[in-house]
């Protein structure tokens, strides 16, 4: 499969996005050559403002042109975006419900060498708990293509989650991506596996290693974290009477945190969560820390086979 990182996707549609609608505005914390604004920025100098290594006001700013008509697109690595600047997004933007979309990349661990100070590992977390937020993490560069569409048709404060790495494609140009609706790639009575971002390939991997061995395994792309697709969720916990979650993300509040909250209380089954532990990340390549921390298709398989035992005791 063709590898495309969802940042240089980003970049690539927020210069297409630019080009279609007047009222784009991008800003970027003085990291546009990484976080791929540069592309906006080369095409419409006009409208991208380079607020330097100052992600607070940077936020601020965002509020104030997106409470004068614009759509604020704002930049930076996952850490500052979230860590840096939380009380500005979370007072200047989402208590006003201010058309910001924090795009935010070099998420996760695959962030690689520059280590845990670098590597976001509770930013959804974060933002899925900020009142009015929404929280969208694609897969791969046609569902981000398809999700920067999305998030610009959608008035409100938003958080796209994006990668440094590259990472497989799995959807094609034409996909059908709706915010808040989960797509079920693969239907299986077995068990479900709901995943997220770079975990979306892994499940895939781990069905097909699944039915190898004669399991049927759903596979459910859970690309909006907030608001959840409670529906398909709840249809495949029904369906195969226990899930698996996959994430490049902290296994407190994220993905696995937001599917054991609706299943704990609306149709309870168990739960496995694949994410990374309660640690910080560190220096290595990405492949090497997915590794380290096991989010690999064989730890799917794995945690697949203990979610199905506890399935059989109940």
């Amino acid at each position: 499969m063709e590898q495309v990182a969802t940042r240089d996707a980003y970049g690539q549609a927020l210069k297409r996005l630019g080009e279609k609608y007047r009222d784009v505005v991008v800003l970027d914390g003085d990291l546009s050559k990484s976080t791929k604004t540069a592309d906006f920025a080369g095409a419409f100098p006009d409208r991208f403002f380079n607020m330097g290594i100052a992600e607070q006001n940077m936020m601020t700013v965002a509020a104030g042109l997106a409470a004068s008509g614009k759509v604020v697109f704002a930049s930076s690595f996952a850490i500052f975006a979230v860590g840096r600047a939380f009380e500005q997004v979370r007072n200047s933007i989402a208590y006003g419900q201010m058309n910001v979309k924090v795009c935010a990349t070099h998420a996760g661990v695959t962030v690689g060498e520059d280590g845990g100070s670098h590597q976001s590992v509770e930013d959804i977390a974060i933002m899925r708990a900020i009142p009015n937020m929404q929280v969208v993490v694609p897969a791969d560069g046609p569902s981000t293509v398809q999700a920067v569409n999305a998030i610009y048709h959608e008035p409100g404060p938003f958080y796209l989650r994006l990668g440094r790495s590259k990472v497989p494609t799995i959807y094609t140009d034409e996909m059908d991506f709706k915010i808040g609706r989960a797509i079920k790639l693969r239907e299986g009575k077995d068990v479900g596996i709901l995943a997220c971002g770079i975990m979306v390939a892994e499940a895939l991997r781990a069905a097909s290693a699944l039915a190898a061995a004669g399991i049927e395994a759903a596979v459910l792309d859970v690309h909006t974290i907030k608001p959840l697709d409670r529906e398909a969720v709840l249809q495949v916990a029904r369906e195969t009477g226990c899930l698996v979650t996959a994430e490049e993300h902290s296994v407190i509040g994220g993905l696995g945190g937001a599917v054991a909250e609706l299943v704990s209380s609306e149709f309870p089954v168990p739960v496995e969560k694949l994410g990374i532990p309660d640690v910080f990340g560190q220096s290595g390549k990405p492949s090497e820390l997915l590794a380290f921390y096991g989010l690999t298709s064989d730890k799917i398989v794995e945690l697949a086979r203990n979610a199905m035992g506890k399935k059989a005791h109940k």
